[in-house]
């Protein structure tokens, strides 16, 4: 499950053993406001505080919802780097601003590889340089985007969630089209960096796949709803499931590195 980028490999950005899913509610026409200070101001200072941004997006079904994904090598390797960000210069200078745009940050999963090798690898990816920067086209039809969802499930069938999604899943998933990115399961170890709440309650499946546009999303969940093998492993999972899957449509910003 490796993240097919046409770039110069960077052997510093490495798969990451915990993650983040991090979904912010902004105040109405202020998305664009933060992805300006996000990817301008707000890079730099987190991965050399020691943490990796793996990717920042539009939700393009919800127009003031800003998601993004960070890395780290560990737990306390994640209290380190969130200590140091914090407690650091960059944040003092940009953290009114970017507070100023939002209605709530708190709805963050806390995430680790589903199966040895599900993580994102971003060992091929870089980063646009500034100068080279194209404006945004949210919502472009001809614009790759990466889709994650979100699997709800009872307490405790993580891991058997993740080896029949591995094993009867995937296949059909690739064989219509989708590109398999990564997959996480809910990091259940306590939360190092207490002054960033997280949703410690959940257990959670998440896939995070690619796509060519929207346009060859809508024809994969066509041909999906169309497959008999799809429909046989939804039926197979759906006790397990806690509540509904959510869907994000995502349209990765110029300074993302998953999906760019």
């Amino acid at each position: 499950m490796n993240l097919p980028l046409n770039a110069i490999p960077n052997p510093d950005l490495l798969a990451s053993p915990v993650v983040e899913l991090r979904q912010y509610t902004l105040k109405p026409g202020r998305r664009e406001t933060l992805i300006g200070i996000f990817d301008n101001q707000l890079i730099e200072g987190q991965e050399t505080a020691g943490m990796t941004i793996i990717g920042q997006f539009r939700d393009l079904d919800r127009p003031d919802m800003f998601v993004w994904l960070r890395g780290f090598d560990g737990m306390e390797a994640r209290k380190n780097a969130l200590t140091a960000f914090y407690d650091g210069p960059v944040w003092a200078a940009w953290r009114d601003a970017a507070n100023a745009t939002m209605i709530s940050s708190d709805d963050v999963l806390l995430l680790k590889p589903a199966w040895p090798g599900a993580s994102l690898d971003l060992s091929g990816s870089k980063r646009v340089p500034q100068a080279d920067l194209e404006k945004p086209c949210a919502g472009s039809d001809l614009q790759a985007i990466i889709v994650i969802r979100i699997h709800h499930l009872q307490p405790g069938l993580e891991a058997r969630f993740a080896n029949d999604f591995q094993t009867a899943a995937l296949p059909v998933l690739a064989a219509f089209g989708a590109s398999p990115l990564a997959a996480f399961v809910t990091e259940h170890a306590e939360n190092s960096f207490p002054r960033l709440p997280v949703r410690a309650s959940e257990n959670v499946f998440i896939s995070i796949t690619g796509f060519a546009s929207a346009d060859a999303h809508a024809r994969h969940e066509a041909a999906l709803a169309a497959s008999p093998e799809w429909q046989v492993f939804k039926q197979s999972v759906q006790s397990r499931m806690a509540k509904p899957t959510e869907t994000l449509r995502l349209s990765p910003t110029s300074q993302s590195l998953l999906g760019r």
